[in-house]
């Protein structure tokens, strides 16, 4: 059975490492939630029609059947795929969506350095191993 939702992640970026590993516990290993690092030698972008350099831009999402979500919507549609959407349900809400948005793309265009900023951070130490500039999930 195919997942619920895909969420594309750049492996490079720790804190977007960070969330995708909270996401698959709360998952708990039912399937619903797949987690694809765009670093790994695998991924192939261009059988999303997306541009490779937009991928890494800001984060993307794959519904079942084939469409791309961005943004903070794929936070919405992975937390409800695994059953805790109650979680970021607020971010829609009319009067705060667009303020979410805003910030979602401003940490977007400054995740590697807030990740790089936040290696003191616990649980750093247990960041995947990287080859040639890749990190993948394990």
């Amino acid at each position: 059975m195919p997942p619920e939702f895909t969420i594309l992640i750049d492996g490079r970026c720790h804190l977007c490492v960070r969330e995708a590993r909270f996401l698959s516990r709360l998952d708990r290993g039912r399937g619903r939630l797949a987690i694809v690092d765009l670093g790994d030698p695998g991924f192939d972008a261009s059988r999303l029609g997306v541009p490779p350099a937009d991928l890494l831009g800001r984060i993307h999402g794959v519904m079942p059947d084939g469409r791309i979500v961005t943004g903070v919507e794929v936070f919405r549609r992975a937390y409800a795929a695994t059953g805790h959407g109650w979680l970021v349900a607020w971010t829609a809400w009319p009067l705060i969506r667009p303020v979410v948005d805003r910030l979602y793309l401003w940490f977007a265009r400054h995740r590697m350095s807030i990740s790089a900023a936040t290696a003191w951070l616990p649980g750093r130490h247990s960041m995947p191993a990287c080859d040639n500039g890749s990190c993948r999930l394990s």
